[in-house]
């Protein structure tokens, strides 16, 4: 069973997200032989303050 763990920042549409799973599993189905049933897909929100680049917050930039 594949899963794809996307993490992000908050901010995308519910359709943002639906028009990702839908493509990230057609392209998983195609690329890895496997039934779209098995494959799990988790979106993780990661704010800003919790997210550092190059020695400082995202909330800082």
């Amino acid at each position: 069973m594949p899963i794809l763990h996307l993490q992000m920042h908050p901010g995308r549409t519910d359709d943002q997200k639906r028009a990702f799973v839908r493509e990230a599993t057609r392209a998983a189905v195609e690329t890895l032989a496997c039934p779209p049933e098995s494959l799990e897909i988790l979106i993780t929100e990661i704010g800003k303050d919790f997210w550092a680049v190059g020695g400082k917050l995202k909330s800082e930039a």
